[in-house]
């Protein structure tokens, strides 16, 4: 049987991750409203001079560390269930896309908001591996782990920790389109304005980077 392989990768990558947005927050100008602005705003250079490169740094040890973990993962993934497999290869994408989009410069990709994509992919490709991750577990082929009833509790809070803040950024946008039409995209001014946080867009985001931190910890445990 493999050897399991440490979750430390994950666990530096992610510390990594946080301390560079915390120290590019800390030198956005005017201070960073976190509810109200996006992550891009503490990664693009006109918007964060002081500290984009500290929040780019923090995303591509992240991304590195990532896949190096979901390298080491892959190795004698042959005798794994499927969707197990499929799962690293998502988390792996997601790493992948997320020091991409940190390293490549705005306008070398040659298209509009390509690094929005990057970003966007790199979020859904972390989510569904970590969802795959968990109910794969649940396969009989997945021998090293038993099946049991607490474990598919485990495994269905992992995928809903996941999925949840996915599908209530989409509600809260669904809902912002419809009802506030007139709207202009989140900022600051919102606050002003009265909009609540759980329709800021940004919210959502920081919600979505904190359960899927969360859950990426969780699971890269319950692999090793």
């Amino acid at each position: 049987m493999q050897k399991p392989t440490s979750a430390k990768p994950v666990l530096l990558g992610l510390l990594a991750y946080w301390a560079g947005m915390l120290l590019a927050a800390g030198h956005y100008p005017g201070g960073y409203d976190w509810p109200y602005t996006t992550i891009s705003s503490l990664v693009y250079a006109e918007r964060n001079p002081g500290g984009y490169l500290l929040a780019r740094a923090g995303m591509v040890l992240c991304g590195v560390a990532g896949l190096y973990w979901t390298a080491r993962q892959a190795q004698g993934s042959g005798r794994w269930p499927r969707a197990r497999t499929a799962g690293t290869s998502a988390l792996g994408c997601g790493y992948l896309c997320m020091a991409s989009c940190a390293v490549l410069p705005e306008r070398s990709l040659g298209l509009p908001r390509a690094h929005d994509a990057l970003a966007l992919v790199a979020f859904l490709s972390l989510c569904i591996g970590t969802v795959l991750g968990a109910f794969a577990s649940l396969s009989p082929a997945a021998s090293e782990y038993p099946v049991s009833g607490s474990r598919r509790m485990y495994a269905g809070l992992l995928a809903t920790l996941a999925l949840a803040p996915v599908v209530l950024a989409a509600v809260a946008q669904a809902y912002v389109s419809h009802a506030l039409p007139a709207l202009p995209w989140v900022s600051p001014a919102w606050r002003a304005r009265g909009v609540p946080a759980y329709l800021s867009f940004a919210f959502w985001e920081w919600t979505t980077c904190a359960a899927l931190s969360l859950t990426l910890v969780l699971q890269a445990r319950w692999r090793t």
